[in-house]
């Protein structure tokens, strides 16, 4: 499906690099072109002659080194490709692309390209959880840079964890997915929920819950990419709005239900938000500690079934209802239950433990309850739990 494309690969500095040999000879066994540039620190992984040999081109090195300026300037070496993609992408190149830089030729040739650019992280772990490189990652996808991986697994520094850069099929993949999207759910309208909600007890306290709100910004981006016309209701998290979608900011669980009936009809509801079950009757001024005294008793209510209604069989029933089940114990026999009483087609499940570390983490471990069947996933990046969900809903609604 790649023939007659053209892919212009930057290799950067990390022992991954030794995968980009077997990506170039892939690529072109599908009928691809690739053209490559090496970071000076990618020479120390992977010769310019072996790339040189599996792609049939120059390999370009340095801001200085092109051999003809007037004909293949920076410019229009960065536009010439149908894509641009930076595998490894270390946590030092990211750092550059999110901050703008050109100090070389990689960066400059990223910074000033047209076309669509795919990266494939790989680090350490440490370096990967790192906020910085997180907050780096974010930047990124604001900006609509397409990201593949990074995988879990054992790694070259002998530790185990997320980092992983992805395997070579997953690549090719994913260029053929930014180059060719499938829009099997174009003419779609979808409702996602995410983050927490927050409920206020005065007017400078409220209770809230750990959701970071990123498989549902997730969720709400995977299906974008498939063609759907998607409103993302979000609660209060540092997340970048995704790109394409509508987003309604709130605050409360009655806020977001309110937020959800008015963007109906919809074809697909995914309410992958942390609702409060409970509100509080707030103060209307903020509750003074008072020396000797006694903490303030708080008055509990019950907050609306966001899921339950959205389910509820009527006129605007969407054709199909996912909801998810935050547990720490019992998990497929509680989310089984959750599915029977909220009424909704789908339960996505996972275990929120805390030895899990799944709330605020990059990767999630799900179960896909239905009426017929329990689908159990890997652990996968939240992005790929996204990208996997979308495909499972494409093919529902096909």
């Amino acid at each position: 499906m790649l023939n007659g494309k053209k892919v212009f690969l930057i290799i950067a500095g990390g022992i991954a690099a030794y995968k980009c040999l077997d990506l170039i000879r892939r690529l072109r066994e599908q009928g691809a072109s690739v053209r490559c540039c090496l970071t000076e620190n990618a020479k120390e992984f992977v010769t310019p002659l072996s790339v040189s040999a599996l792609s049939q081109g120059p390999v370009y090195t340095d801001q200085f080194s092109l051999k003809d300026e007037s004909e293949m300037s920076h410019i229009e070496l960065s536009r010439a490709s149908d894509i641009l993609v930076v595998a490894p992408a270390t946590a030092d190149v990211m750092a550059k692309m999110a901050a703008g830089l050109a100090d070389q030729l990689a960066t400059t040739l990223v910074l000033a390209t047209d076309k669509p650019v795919l990266i494939a992280p790989a680090m350490n772990l440490r370096m990967w959880l790192h906020a910085a490189t997180q907050a780096n990652l974010a930047t990124l996808m604001a900006r609509g840079i397409h990201v593949v991986g990074p995988n879990e697994g054992p790694m070259a520094c002998n530790e185990f964890g997320p980092g992983r850069m992805a395997e070579v099929p997953e690549i090719i993949a994913a260029i053929d997915g930014v180059l060719s999207p499938v829009q099997s759910l174009a003419g779609c309208h979808a409702i996602v929920t995410s983050g927490p909600t927050v409920e206020p007890i005065d007017p400078v306290r409220f209770i809230a819950n750990r959701s970071s709100g990123k498989q549902g910004h997730a969720i709400a981006a995977a299906l974008a990419a498939k063609g759907a016309r998607v409103t993302l209701v979000s609660g209060p998290t540092a997340l970048p709005d995704p790109v394409g979608v509508t987003t309604v900011s709130v605050e409360t669980a009655c806020e977001m239900l309110a937020a959800c009936q008015s963007a109906l009809p919809a074809d697909i509801v995914v309410c992958a938000a942390a609702v409060a079950d409970w509100g509080i009757k707030a103060a209307e001024q903020k509750l003074k500690k008072r020396p000797g005294g006694t903490p303030p008793v708080l008055e509990l209510t019950l907050n609306p079934d966001i899921l339950a209604t959205l389910s509820a069989a009527g006129p605007n029933r969407p054709r199909l209802v996912v909801g998810f089940a935050a547990e720490t114990e019992d998990l497929i026999a509680h989310a089984r239950d959750k599915r029977s009483r909220k009424g909704c087609d789908w339960i996505v499940a996972n275990d929120v433990s805390a030895e899990t570390g799944t709330f605020g983490s990059d990767t999630n471990q799900v179960h896909l309850i239905s009426a017929e069947a329990c689908e159990s996933w890997p652990s996968l990046d939240k992005r790929a739990v996204a990208t996997r969900l979308a495909d499972r809903i494409a093919e529902a609604l096909s």
